[in-house]
């Protein structure tokens, strides 16, 4: 167990400390994406499954001031009524592939006075806060619509300030206006009669299962990675040994203290004898071999000519 002790030394704690952490987050982050793959498969069934029912009447599906259900959202519903468009509603920062643009929501107003918050579609245009000057106009008069039931936003995007919002919230929009809503709204599919020049309808979410699954596997890779690494220079460490646990090889050890009694000092520990593979290889002799032929210096070494004698 003593080779395993620099386990134990700050250094490797506060690394295994680091280790542990960083492998939960991943963990946790593989199963949020894991999680967010099974909303997704969710949602494209309920989508699927209501986009081919028959149109429902508003008022089988939502209820004034009530929740949309989570089976009923992109349900397909038909209401008839009149449009206020005094009490138009711009959502502002509504981007679409790079371009600025505003969504353009009306209420309308049913029989029974309930206003149905019904979204007619994207305009690409500089944002302009509640200004709906210059909007195309809804068709005037009695008119049917059919769309896709959506839930709330929620939060303080939703405040309706000067006739503009950030998202769509029916209960926000209701007490700006000052009518009863129903709950949840519609993004608009068709208006009977048509208006003379349309909005840019919402699409429906895309119907597949999106990066969630790879994403999830990627975070787990990379928490066993972590582990791994952890594990392997562990290894190294103990394959090397424990650092002071070995001195460095050929310094001479430190002299012993001197006897209090005596006042003598023990002899010093030889030096540790150098490997043969670190000592220079010897030539045999310092001094270079001479030539004294004429012409040559006596004090030059020797070279060999072609040969191959001095």
């Amino acid at each position: 167990m003593r080779r395993f002790r620099f386990l134990l030394s700050r250094r490797w704690a506060l690394f295994a400390v680091a280790i542990v952490v960083v492998a939960w987050a991943t963990w946790w982050l593989g199963n949020w994406q894991f999680d967010r793959l099974d909303d997704r498969q969710e949602t494209n069934r309920v989508v699927e499954r209501n986009e081919n029912l028959e149109p429902a009447p508003v008022a089988d599906v939502l209820s004034p001031g009530g929740d949309v259900p989570d089976d009923q959202e992109w349900r397909v519903v038909t209401a008839t009524g009149e449009y206020a468009v005094e009490d138009t509603v711009i959502v502002r920062y509504r981007t679409r592939d790079g371009q600025s643009g505003i969504e353009v929501v009306v209420p309308l107003v049913t029989a029974d006075g309930t206003a149905l918050v019904v979204d007619r579609g994207w305009l690409a245009t500089e944002n302009r806060g509640g200004d709906a000057s210059g909007v195309p106009a809804p068709p005037s008069g009695e008119v049917t619509i059919t769309g896709y039931v959506r839930a709330d936003g929620t939060g303080d995007s939703t405040k309706v300030v000067d006739g503009s919002t950030r998202a769509v919230s029916s209960t926000e929009i209701g007490e700006a206006i000052g009518r009863p809503t129903y709950g949840g709204f519609v993004d608009l599919r068709s208006e009977d009669p048509e208006p003379a020049e349309a909005l840019t309808p919402r699409a429906l979410p895309e119907q597949d299962n999106g990066p969630h699954f790879f994403y999830g596997l990627q975070w787990w890779f990379f928490g066993l990675l972590a582990i791994f690494g952890f594990l392997y220079l562990a290894y190294d460490e103990l394959k090397r040994g424990a650092p002071g646990q070995r001195g460095p090889r050929g310094k001479r050890p430190p002299r012993p203290k001197a006897d209090p009694r005596t006042g003598k000092r023990p002899p010093r520990p030889p030096r540790e004898p150098q490997s043969a593979r670190s000592a220079p290889p010897s030539t045999g002799s310092m001094t270079p071999e001479t030539n004294d032929a004429a012409g040559d210096s006596r004090n030059a070494a020797a070279r060999p000519n072609s040969s191959g004698r001095p």
